[in-house]
């Protein structure tokens, strides 16, 4: 019974950094996964009135998981052809151990490719 009132602490903390790392990674994906559509919406609508905006659209929709006023968008190209599109999103995160900040910030992801 004395060693387990020893470890029980020390697993339960180990348990619950993983879950808050499980949420951080689950937010990363969804935003690669975010710009790596609207990337692709930009490379092929060059033609649109505003293929930014488009593109812009395109990630928001596809981080649904995530809370859209805190995700920053942005679309960086001149739209010609053969030119590259970079579209970057990025998103704030914080691990917290038992109510104590461990870590925080924004993560980021850029996805680059050529309009066609």
């Amino acid at each position: 019974m004395a060693e387990f009132a020893i470890v029980l602490p020390v697993l339960a903390l180990v348990l619950f950094a993983i879950f808050q790392f499980g949420i951080v990674f689950y937010n990363y994906v969804q935003i690669t996964d975010a710009t790596r559509a609207g990337a692709r919406k930009a490379a092929v609508s060059r033609d649109l009135p505003n293929p930014a905006a488009s593109a812009e659209a395109i990630v928001r929709s596809s981080a649904s998981g995530l809370d859209a006023s805190n995700l920053d968008v942005s679309v960086d190209s001149s739209f010609t052809r053969g030119a590259d599109v970079t579209v970057t999103a990025s998103y704030p995160y914080s691990i917290s151990l038992l109510g104590i900040t461990v870590k925080s910030g924004r993560m980021t992801s850029k996805t680059t490719e050529r309009v066609e």
